[in-house]
């Protein structure tokens, strides 16, 4: 699968980053906040799902019902931004792994900053969920991506639940905001949901980018050396102190303020996250990403991620990438959540169409004079 190709054209001297190798609760306006994020956060990956009568192009076509068409971008994620630097193994993922990125050492990153919603040019404000996708790139060839977001557990377990979550809660055209009778009716039919979104709803909402934790939300097995596997679930911890948004605060009104304020914080010094292991234990549920595992769990810090460079999107860095979570190195796999690959093939999908289109720039733009000079990155095609 060509999982992230490239247009072919060259970014020029001002990007550095590494070539792309291949290989009703509260109300329902909130609900429909969470909606545009939730959505974002299940498309946001590519390959195929379970044969039927629901498939991938059904739920991007949802999408784009939702989002209208935005030629060129991700039809959820949309608006982002792309970050590079190092993951920095302190050694301690290797009992659970033997993928070479938890060998104690470093290796690059390409990250990207998302609001996770469809609509490329909305402001910032206008979802309660965000995301930060990262490609590992150890040495050998291997590769890990995977697209994290800052909300503890999913708000349905399977793929169809999924599409009727989005029937359930699109706006009705003449009030613009979506049907109560029909919202409850889907809560009644899929009883797992409510307590999920109240999850969601109840969890603490930052400032900003850089003082967010992001949560893999699905499980994954890590596989060690001796064979033995491990169920986990893994998040970026911020480095940065922990801000919690006030609940009364106006709205800003500049539409880029998150991006704005990410970029200005990346200018004054590296931005660092902590990559901790959530080690699932018999009993714990890895096919259902809307039950969160106790939170005592056992937690093991397996290394630090800095992010040292934030540039525009553009031909050649993260625009390009396909944070697919299957693409996955020797020692990590998926479990048996069914979310997973309907991720991948959605996202295949969005993709594919995204790819022969003609590119916009970002809403999100670095002024010139906070990016530094640097060598030319070279496009390759994907594989």
């Amino acid at each position: 699968m060509n999982d992230h190709d490239t247009d072919g054209q060259n970014p020029g001297a001002r990007y550095r980053l590494w070539p792309v190798r291949g290989r009703t609760l509260a109300g329902l306006g909130a609900t429909g906040l969470i909606l545009a994020g939730v959505a974002g956060a299940f498309a946001y990956t590519g390959g195929y799902l379970t044969p039927g009568e629901l498939t991938q192009a059904r739920i991007i076509d949802r999408f784009q019902a939702l989002n209208g068409v935005h030629p060129g971008f991700r039809r959820n994620h949309a608006k982002g931004v792309c970050a590079t630097g190092t993951f920095a193994s302190n050694g301690a993922g290797a009992k659970f792994s033997r993928a070479a990125v938890f060998a104690l050492g470093s290796v690059p990153v390409v990250g990207r900053f998302a609001m996770a919603i469809g609509k490329p040019f909305m402001p910032d404000n206008e979802t309660e969920v965000r995301s930060l996708a990262v490609s590992f790139r150890p040495p050998g060839g291997e590769e890990w991506r995977s697209g994290m977001i800052d909300i503890p557990n999913f708000p349905v377990r399977t793929p169809d639940a999924f599409y009727q979550f989005m029937l359930a809660s699109s706006p009705d055209p003449a009030t613009g905001k979506p049907d109560a009778a029909r919202f409850q009716a889907f809560l009644a039919a899929h009883p797992d949901s409510g307590p999920a979104l109240g999850s969601i709803r109840a969890r603490p909402f930052a400032t900003g980018f850089d003082n967010a934790s992001y949560n893999s939300i699905n499980a994954f097995r890590m596989i060690n050396a001796a064979g033995t596997s491990t169920p986990v679930r893994w998040a970026l911890a911020a480095v940065d102190p922990f801000v919690p948004e006030a609940p009364d605060a106006a709205p800003d009104k500049n539409p880029n303020y998150l991006f704005d304020a990410l970029i200005a914080r990346m200018e004054r010094a590296p931005l660092q996250y902590r990559l901790v292991l959530t080690i699932g234990q018999p009993g714990d549920a890895t096919d259902d990403a809307t039950r969160p595992w106790p939170a005592e769990r056992e937690q093991v810090d397996v290394g630090t991620l800095t992010l040292d460079h934030i540039e525009a999107e553009a031909p050649g860095n993260c625009r390009d990438i396909n944070y697919d979570p299957l693409v996955l190195p020797d020692g990590i796999a998926p479990s048996d959540d069914p979310l997973l690959s309907a991720r991948s093939a959605t996202y295949s999908t969005s993709f594919t169409r995204r790819a022969g289109e003609a590119k916009t720039p970002s809403q999100v733009q670095i002024p010139d004079t906070q990016v530094p000079d640097a060598p030319a990155s070279t496009t390759q095609k994907g594989s």
